[in-house]
């Protein structure tokens, strides 16, 4: 049997995110004005992001400087540890050689705080004093308040009803690192009584959590918003993640065939694949680069790529993702970071060109999987991240079943000692897999602008 390989490139940190879009064949599809459908220029998001992430998110050069405060903050926690799972290959019986990046290690135990904390510290920089969000499970709510409460910043957390029930032990994170955290739809903004208006029991979604902060942001000159995934801003900060990998693998001596991650709003698998898709993009590599998604809100494998509002809403720009409709209300399955209406456009530009895979399981095969891997390896994986654990356990096996190696690379994004319940659940034969009928997509899709 191989020996376990802990891989850990020094104690240095990437200096400077990756901007994907330096290198991208053609360019993606602008955001849009909601109301004119004309692109927007940087000014349009100034009410809600400071400049300094503003200019991020328009950006087109291809590394951006960390901050020095920040990198000092990463270094509680990063650089983050690769494993190759032998204990696992050796269950599967699989020639494949499987690794992965782990970032349960963060204070919030998930890749969150690598944008959380680059977020609050530019936040800081404009004098901002108070910030609002949305969270799903709650990996990004904890993670925001971690870092504000390092800047010394209030945090405003809308936490997505079925999760802010099913999580209590994500709340007391948020509260124990001083957010405020409340149940969306709430009381609090006029599109949370609106919704509540309509249905006292609405279980909320991403999308309604994303206008309510939004709304709040707006409404306070002490407010900024801040978005914990689909932003590229956001997944530029992600790419920690891939350029550490790529150091440790090359101190394995290896280099990935597959890259996996799991995909919601898409920021652990865009911080993962980016950095590996640079020599792809540039013909040097032929790696493939799998997004996986639940069958429950598979907007890349049945949704419509169009532009479509980022919540609910409707306060947002327009962005063209492949999408699910902005009024696409969630099963309330435990993989509440993967609820999201749509996917980051930059991911969905690449899926677009071919360059990016998608695929969509059901939680029961993905708890499957996660207890497999806990059971082998030894770490209990987030609901979120047991996607991408399955994506990998189906590439192994299908290098067994061919007779030949492959090199597996997959991001376990966060650990699962928050979500006991939804192992409770699958073990007790509760959980119901739900997918999500394309018949419903096609009734969304009247819903959407006309562009």
């Amino acid at each position: 049997m191989a020996t376990r390989k802990f891989l850990l490139s020094d104690d240095r940190i990437p200096t400077h995110w990756y901007n994907i879009a330096a290198d991208l064949p053609t360019p993606p599809p602008p955001p849009l004005h909601p109301a004119t459908h004309q692109p927007i220029g940087p000014e349009a998001l100034a009410p809600l992001f400071p400049m300094e992430l503003i200019k991020q998110e328009v950006s087109t050069e291809r590394y951006i400087e960390i901050p020095e405060e920040v990198r000092r903050i990463y270094s509680i926690w990063r650089p983050s540890p690769l494993f190759r799972a032998t204990f696992l290959e050796q269950a599967l019986q699989t020639p494949a050689h499987i690794y992965y990046k782990y970032e349960g290690v963060s204070p919030s135990g998930s890749h969150k705080p690598n944008t959380a904390v680059a977020q609050a510290y530019y936040n800081k920089q404009e004098g901002v004093k108070r910030i609002a969000t949305e969270t799903g499970a709650g990996q990004w709510g904890s993670s925001l308040a971690f870092a504000c409460q390092i800047f010394g910043l209030e945090c405003k957390v809308y936490m997505v009803r079925v999760s802010y029930n099913q999580k209590p032990y994500r709340r007391s994170l948020m509260q124990v690192w001083g957010g405020t955290v409340v149940p969306s739809p709430s009381p609090d903004t006029e599109a949370g009584r609106r919704i509540l208006a309509e249905d006292p029991e609405n279980s909320g979604s991403l999308g309604i959590a994303i206008s309510e902060a939004v709304e709040d942001a707006a409404m306070r000159e002490d407010t900024k918003y801040s978005l914990g995934s689909v932003l590229n801003h956001v997944l530029l900060h992600q790419t920690v993640i891939g350029q550490e990998a790529i150091a440790q693998m090359e101190m394995a001596g290896e280099y990935p065939d597959v890259v996996i991650g799991c995909a919601g709003g898409g920021s652990n698998a865009a911080g993962l694949i980016f950095p590996f898709m640079k020599d792809r993009l540039a013909g040097k590599t032929a790696t493939r680069f799998l997004a996986v998604e639940p069958a429950s809100c598979p907007s890349l494998t049945k949704g419509e790529y169009r532009y479509d509002f980022g919540d609910t809403a409707g306060l947002t720009p327009l962005m063209k993702m492949y999408t699910l409709g902005h009024t696409f209300m969630p099963p309330g399955i435990h993989a509440g970071g993967l609820r999201y209406h749509a996917m980051a456009p930059l991911i969905c530009h690449l899926y677009d060109q071919g360059y990016i895979e998608a695929r969509a399981y059901p939680q029961n095969a993905c708890f499957e999987a996660a207890t497999l891997f806990a059971r082998t390896e030894g770490i209990v994986p987030a609901p979120e991240s047991s996607h991408a654990i399955r994506a990998a356990i189906d590439e192994a096996i299908q290098a067994r079943e061919e007779g030949r190696s492959r090199v597996i690379l997959f991001n376990l994004s966060g650990h699962g000692l928050l979500d006991l319940q939804a192992y409770d659940d699958y073990l007790a034969g509760k959980l119901i897999d739900d997918f999500y009928p394309e018949e419903k997509v096609r009734e969304a899709m009247k819903d959407l602008p006309v562009i």
